[in-house]
């Protein structure tokens, strides 16, 4: 097994190791777009000295191609959409990503808090359609606002989702 070494630092091996730098980049901006956090530790675990991966990641992101704050909305719109999750975890998931935390607060501070806890009632509703309801609800209710707080909602938001979606539900049995 051969290991590649990088050329000696003249001019046109630094430019090609530049170019095999872009290269790797567009080719993992192929697959989905991504933060500079994590193309900058693509580049540094295949052995790309930092001042490459500089001038290339300013490069991409002089075009328009790595874009933290855009590839946060589209995040946070992704993944409350698809798996319903809640401010807490979107931060955590951005942070783990790279995203800076002024971004990370500016993105998310723009979320409705009733669009919001309007996704949490809706995950609550699908999920009692499933159970049975018992004389005994606690069980049932603990169950739920671990979900939700799972998901990244808020305590105090799923304990309160969760007592009014319950009442409900009794409601809509009962009739």
């Amino acid at each position: 097994m051969t290991t590649s070494c990088p050329p000696p630092s003249t001019s046109d091996g630094a430019l090609a190791r530049e170019e095999q730098a872009r290269a790797l980049c567009l080719r993992l901006l192929t697959a989905r777009s991504r933060t500079r956090a994590e193309l900058e530790g693509q580049l540094a675990k295949r052995g790309y000295p930092h001042d490459v991966s500089e001038r290339v990641l300013d490069r991409l992101a002089a075009v328009g191609l790595v874009d933290d704050v855009d590839f946060a909305q589209q995040w946070v719109n992704s993944r409350r959409a698809k798996a319903g999750k809640g401010k807490r975890a979107l931060a955590a998931e951005l942070h783990r990503k790279g995203v800076s935390n002024d971004v990370i607060t500016a993105v998310l501070g723009g979320l409705d808090a009733g669009v919001e806890r309007s996704r949490a009632e809706r995950l609550v509703r699908d999920r009692l359609r499933r159970e049975t309801l018992a004389d005994d609800d606690a069980r049932v209710g603990r169950r739920l606002v671990a979900m939700l707080v799972r998901r990244g909602y808020d305590q105090t938001l799923a304990y309160d989702v969760v007592g009014t979606e319950l009442a409900r539900e009794r409601e809509r049995r009962r009739v």
